[in-house]
């Protein structure tokens, strides 16, 4: 009997110490300021796959990265992609709610949105939103007031439809296309319109649900201006290789909203480098994660600096001459 005793004292030990030496699952909520030994877990919710969307994650994850965050070591990054479904992002953000994720990055206005009609604890950085009090995000810029802040993407609209003035100096008529269900789209189509009006010209819109509407949009607008303006704008971004399938063989200038879309087949932009964008919202997230800010107190910050992008392939298709001053912003691929 006293054998017996003894060697269930060992097996006893022996449960204890395994029990004890056990790794932590990196993966769980760390708590309110992200800082025990677990490390933090972000949730990063997309919209949409697109070469902007993309960059401001990449510039987000660098930001945590050099400020002490490593993926793999204190850091655990759940990234969803919503593929542009709004039911997508409905199950995404009840995900981050369930597992307590500690922060959330929650890249366009859509995702934005769907994260924080989910919670109003966790809190919430949002980069690609272009009006945060028109999508019912903030109090006001300035103090946010709930759980969400972060970087607006509004673009120099004024001056970029002075660049496609420049560019094409002949246009009376300017189109506009843009996305009627995208809240950032429909602020900065009607303050293009304004510019537009200013500047003792016409305008034109045509508007798509969804990106099985683009190629009729754009055939519909090259016949009724001379010249088009597309914002920033998620469904657009993802879809420029078929806008420019269209106003290629129209030879109509098209301006964008970023300079991926130039990449894919527009003209030209004076826009936010979105990396760059990503980047910003990630420090202000490191502030959140460090506990030394509160998302209610953190004004929504604005890009920093914007930057020409001309796509030199596109002017020699469609015979556009490019002013002296701009050449050295011509990308050829």
């Amino acid at each position: 009997m006293r054998k017996l005793t003894s060697i269930l004292a060992i097996l006893l030990s022996t449960s204890i110490i395994a029990v004890g030496c056990t790794k932590p699952n990196t993966s769980t909520n760390s708590g309110s300021n992200g800082t025990n030994s677990d490390g933090v877990s972000v949730g990063i919710i997309q919209y949409m796959d697109h070469v902007a969307l993309d960059s401001a994650r990449e510039g987000f994850i660098a930001a945590l990265s050099d400020n002490g965050y490593k993926e793999g070591e204190n850091l655990t990054i759940d990234y969803q992609n919503a593929q542009g479904d709004q039911s997508n992002l409905s199950t995404i953000s009840d995900r981050f709610v369930s597992n307590k994720v500690d922060l959330v990055l929650a890249i366009a206005t859509p995702a934005a949105q769907s994260i924080a009609g989910k919670t109003t604890e966790i809190p919430i950085l949002a980069t690609a939103v272009t009006d945060y009090e028109a999508a019912k995000l903030v109090d006001s810029i300035d103090a946010p007031g709930g759980n969400v802040t972060g970087t607006t993407d509004m673009n120099p609209i004024k001056e970029q439809i002075e660049l496609l003035v420049k560019l094409a100096p002949n246009a009376k008529t300017i189109g506009l296309l843009y996305t009627s269900s995208e809240e950032n789209s429909i602020v900065q189509a009607n303050i293009a319109k304004e510019v537009i009006e200013g500047l003792g010209l016409s305008h034109v819109e045509v508007t798509v649900t969804n990106s099985n509407d683009v190629q009729q949009a754009t055939q519909s607008i090259v016949n009724q201006c001379d010249a088009i303006y597309i914002p920033t704008d998620n469904t657009f971004a993802s879809a420029m290789p078929v806008v420019h399938g269209v106003t290629a063989e129209s030879k109509t200038p098209v301006v964008c909203g970023e300079s991926g879309m130039v990449a894919n087949g527009g003209l030209a932009t004076l826009g936010i480098n979105y990396y760059d964008l990503g980047y910003q919202t990630g420090l202000m997230a490191v502030k959140v994660l460090n506990g030394e800010a509160n998302p209610a107190t953190m004004p929504i910050e604005s890009a920093t600096k914007f930057d020409f992008s001309i796509n030199g392939a596109v002017a020699e298709e469609i015979e556009i001459e490019i002013p002296d001053d701009l050449k050295e912003y011509v990308v050829k691929e």
